[in-house]
């Protein structure tokens, strides 16, 4: 297996962990365990930001800029419906 494909892995488990720790943060029933998982999420949400960042220095991870006619035209696809609501 090669150095990207353990990466993603690890980039996702952190996503899914913040995912876990920001629920656990807005449903904790008491202010020593809110503060916990907040803790807990700020960590996981900084190691996500530094293994991503490594990536995107190895080129393993990319964004691409969309320009503001694209941005222009998908958000009209949607404006419609939203204000059907």
């Amino acid at each position: 297996m090669d150095n990207k494909t353990v990466l993603e892995g690890i980039l996702w488990d952190l996503k899914c962990l913040s995912d876990l720790f920001l629920h656990g943060t807005m449903e904790s029933s008491t202010e020593t365990l809110h503060k916990t998982f907040q803790d807990a999420l700020n960590d996981i949400l900084n190691l996500q930001n530094d293994l991503y960042n490594l990536m995107s220095e190895e080129g393993m991870y990319s964004v691409s800029q969309v320009s503001e006619t694209k941005i222009t035209k998908t958000k009209g696809k949607f404006t419609p419906s939203l204000e059907e609501d």
